[in-house]
């Protein structure tokens, strides 16, 4: 990547149409509008290009998903639930075409890295993924958005040695469920402590499972952790990935962990997710020969989330100084 890398946001006005039940939930609509509204304004709006996401194929989903879930899936929303299995799990008319579009959109994202190694691929999406199980819904998530990337990735393209890196305040359990038991994807995860936090998984100790045993990397913080606690563990992020040696890497790009969202008790600023960019930048050089690809995950505070979005790219496009 260059200071003068494109930056492409995949992303789509029916993400508008998943309905969640208004303004207490949220995992809102308004949620895309605050994003688009700040990179229309800001610094890097000059480099921003659109492109449209496609809908995964049912072949896509089953990768990860289960046809049991996709059929409950679908018949639920046709049948007017308003929410499957947990209140938080909100679902209107369209909820399923608009799932399988926001997990569409990191394919776009993979042909996109394919196509142009160096170029800035955001996907910015919604519903989030990286909690919805094989057979199951959790935490406002439905397809595992990041999962159906990284098999697409493997299966399209041959690389095999997917890593998935998610900062979001929560633990992704569903990409861990994915991966945990492979000796080729890997996942790594910095995340409010499970004790502390929903939804309970991803402590320190679980660091995969036969095949798979060393491919996890599970970064637990304490509340209040900041960017002195973050940039901690980044060196053994990077060690980590020099045993891993991935060919391609899926950011779970969360902006959840700012000190003004009220989903965690972490403590992350605006900054922070500029160097958390440059990292990613970095690492991305360094290991995948810049085949990287970031989806956007949780961040709720509709006053802090498009500043978020905007200084990781930021971090993207720019060398640290």
């Amino acid at each position: 990547m260059d200071s003068d890398s494109p930056i492409t946001i995949i992303t789509a006005s029916e993400f508008l149409r998943h309905d969640t039940g208004g303004s207490d939930h949220p995992e809102a609509p308004e949620r895309m509008l605050a994003i688009t509204d700040r990179l229309a304004e800001g610094y890097l709006a000059n480099r921003i290009h659109h492109l449209p996401p496609r809908p995964a194929e049912r072949e896509q989903l089953m990768a990860f998903h289960t046809e049991d879930w996709l059929f409950r899936f679908e018949e639920s929303v046709l049948s007017g639930r308003t929410y499957i299995d947990h209140p938080d799990n909100q679902v209107g008319y369209d909820s399923y075409e608009i799932a399988t579009l926001s997990a569409g959109s990191g394919l776009v994202g993979v042909d996109l890295a394919e196509a142009e190694p160096g170029g800035i691929v955001f996907c910015q999406t919604r519903p989030p993924g990286h909690h919805a199980e094989p057979n199951q819904p959790y935490g406002f998530c439905f397809f595992n958005n990041c999962v159906i990337a990284a098999r697409y990735w493997q299966r399209q393209y041959g690389r095999r040695r997917v890593c998935v890196f998610d900062f979001d305040a929560h633990h992704g359990n569903g990409i861990q469920t994915a991966f945990e038991e492979e000796a080729d994807t890997s996942y790594i995860s910095i995340h409010e402590h499970p004790s502390f936090s929903y939804p309970g998984t991803g402590w320190a100790e679980e660091r995969g499972i036969g095949a798979g045993k060393g491919t996890i990397l599970n970064l637990p913080l304490p509340p209040g952790a900041g960017e002195e606690q973050v940039l901690r563990v980044l060196p053994k992020i990077r060690q980590f990935l020099q045993e891993i040696r991935p060919d391609a890497l899926i950011v779970g790009a969360g902006f959840d962990a700012h000190r003004d969202d009220d989903m965690s008790g972490l403590a992350f600023t605006v900054e922070l997710y500029r160097k958390l960019g440059v990292f990613v930048r970095e690492i991305a050089e360094e290991f995948t020969q810049n085949r990287v690809v970031s989806i956007l995950e949780g961040g709720y505070n509709l006053r802090r989330l498009g500043s978020c979005v905007e200084a990781y790219l930021l971090g993207l496009a720019e060398r640290d100084a």
